[in-house]
């Protein structure tokens, strides 16, 4: 058999790209037309379960966050579907925390990654899900935890925990404040001082805590709006190159 007649029979597998951005549709069509997979993009749920039954899906890229349906939504069809829950699906996540590993692993998706991510590093995992076989010898790893997190209960419990306030101990009274000590009043208000003080250096604890979130999100925020204006001007440039 000629090498041109095995290549034919080859079988192209289909991908879905569900995303309401048509800036990241047009940017992942052109990232994968290179690759021997045959990617259809969706604007929402519906027009992507619509089409499952016309062309059944290798794997199944989408959004978590869209319009209609959202995309841990999309995976549960998936996985619940007789026809189709053997089919790998990648969850796509603006912000990746706790709450939004466990609904990934809630809904059994097989991969969870953070927006924005480089076109190449989805191709890397989209033909690691299609070809396990290829890489099964050597464990994958990821080159950064916070960038890109894996449904995986045991990982995340330590990359997403909570800090934990720590003791502060009280500084030893000089010799004046144990003078005034021994002058002050009973035991009981001096309790009622300390357990004051206390639930205020709580209360400031869980404040910077917030404000320290806070930053974060909006540091991700504008992070994720420049990669959005990076990825139109690429594609410009592509549009003007052909």
């Amino acid at each position: 058999m000629s090498d041109a007649s095995i290549v034919s029979s080859e079988r192209v597998p289909t991908v879905y790209f569900i995303d309401d951005s048509a800036t990241m549709r047009e940017v992942i069509k052109i990232a994968f037309r290179r690759e021997s997979i045959n990617v259809v993009t969706c604007h929402d749920a519906a027009s992507a379960l619509a089409q499952f039954a016309e062309t059944n899906p290798d794997a199944v890229i989408t959004d978590v966050i869209m319009p209609d349906k959202d995309g841990y939504e999309v995976c549960q069809f998936i996985k619940q579907n007789p026809e189709l829950r053997k089919t790998p699906v990648i969850l796509m996540s603006g912000v990746v925390n706790r709450t939004v590993a466990e609904k990934a692993i809630a809904v059994q998706a097989d991969e969870l990654i953070r927006k924005p991510f480089q076109p190449q590093e989805l191709i890397a995992r989209v033909k690691n899900l299609l070809n396990p076989k290829s890489t099964s010898a050597a464990p994958r790893q990821d080159s950064d935890d916070s960038e890109a997190a894996r449904p995986a209960a045991s990982t995340l419990s330590g990359i997403f925990a909570t800090p934990v306030a720590l003791p502060i101990a009280a500084p030893a009274p000089n010799s004046a404040a144990r003078n005034q000590l021994h002058a002050a009043p009973p035991a009981t208000p001096r309790l009622n001082s300390h357990s004051s003080a206390a639930a205020v250096q709580k209360l400031r604890f869980e404040l910077q805590r917030i404000e320290m979130l806070v930053k974060k999100l909006q540091s991700e925020l504008e992070a994720e709006r420049q990669y959005v204006a990076s990825l139109e001007s690429h594609l410009k440039t592509l549009q003007e190159a052909d």
